[in-house]
This record gives structure tokens, sequence and C-alpha cells, in this order.
């Protein structure tokens, strides 16, 4: 038993439940004069016309910062992409080694599984939206919803599933230039698809 753990204890069995007794003031006191914190955060609180702030948040409207967008397919266009990486920095081992060094080259298909079918449509477009709806796609299992434009609360509203934007660096990962865009697992790499929606295709 540490030093700490022999004092609590002594503390505790010399002030029982009880037992303790006021043993006066000692030395010069002062008065409390700082406000109570909570007490402010209350009266600040009471002052913001919550009302007004929840009009002016609009979920709706939101849009990442940097989204990139795609312009409208003009032709198909498939593709494969290469998903080997190259480490721009060491990895320790945690015991002063290191277990990955810079420069180390791998392919994450080799060791993780990846089933999902990533879908990048503009969610402004209708002609998109309306080949969505008629692909198929968002039936199966599996199939994760990226944006490249619109609102994804208005869209995971009416599709009734989660939608998630669209990243720069999954855009540049996957070289994506136009959208609707399908991409798929094939063996150690991934399958891009760029649709032309005018013809009317599938996503098949």
């Amino acid at each position: 038993m540490t030093r700490l753990r022999i004092a609590v204890l002594f503390i505790l069995l010399l002030v029982q439940p009880g037992q303790a007794r006021v043993l006066g003031t000692f030395g010069k006191t002062y008065p409390i004069i700082e406000r109570d914190a909570l007490e402010e955060i209350r009266e600040r609180a009471a002052r913001v016309n919550w009302q007004s702030a929840l009009d002016r948040i609009r979920p709706e409207e939101f849009r990442p910062e940097g989204l990139p967008r795609l312009p409208r397919a003009a032709e198909d266009r498939a593709f494969l992409v290469d998903m080997t990486y190259t480490l721009g920095f060491d990895i320790p081992d945690g015991k002063g080694g290191i277990l990955y060094p810079k420069g180390y080259r791998f392919n994450p298909l080799d060791y993780l599984p990846f089933n999902q079918t990533l879908v990048v449509v503009d969610g402004d477009d209708p002609l998109q939206l309306d080949w969505l709806r008629g692909s198929g796609l968002l039936d199966k299992g599996g199939t994760v919803l990226l944006l490249a434009g619109g609102s994804f609360v208005e869209l995971a509203r009416d599709l009734d599933r989660p939608v998630f934007y669209l990243t720069p660096q999954i855009r540049e990962r996957f070289h994506l230039r136009a959208v609707p865009a399908v991409i798929r697992r094939r063996e150690k790499m991934m399958a891009v698809r760029e649709i032309r929606v005018e013809t009317k295709e599938g996503a098949e």
C-alpha cells in the first residue's frame, strides 16, 4: 500500500461520520467577490434569442467547404484504380523502433475487405437523381451515396437512407472527372465508371 493510500485511510479513520467537529476560524478571512460561474452562464443564456438563432440555422443549406463540384458526364468512362499506397512517414512500433518505414508500399485491399459500392451524384441535378432512383443501386446492400452537390438533409429524407458528401481526397484518389459515378472493388483494384445519364443506361 502506497504512502498516499495510507494517508487517505488514516484521515478517513479519524474523521468518521458524526465525529467531525468545527474547530473555529483561524486567520483573516475575506468575502468571496467572484461571481458564481453557473449563475453567470444562466444569465447569458437567458439573454439569447434562441428561436432567432435556430431560425438562422438551416441544415438543408449546409455545404462543406471545398466540396468538389463535378460536371455531368458527357460520355461513359471506365477505368481501374490501383490502391497501392506509399507511406510518407515512419510508423513507430512503440518500442523505440520503426514498424513501417517511410516509403513502404502496400495495397490496403490485400488486408481489408471492401464490399461496398460507392455511388457519386450531384444532388442538385434532377436528371442524375432520376437515374439513381431507376438504377436499382439503392435497393442493394452496401451502397454508399456520396454527394458532389445538393442537400444531404433533403436527400437523406427523400431517399430514407444515410447520405454523405464527396471529399476532395476521395475525388482525387479515384480520379473522378464527372458524375454520376459508380465505384466497386475488382480483385485488388477499384473499378470506376462514370455514366452518361442521357443514355438512360442502368448502373450495371
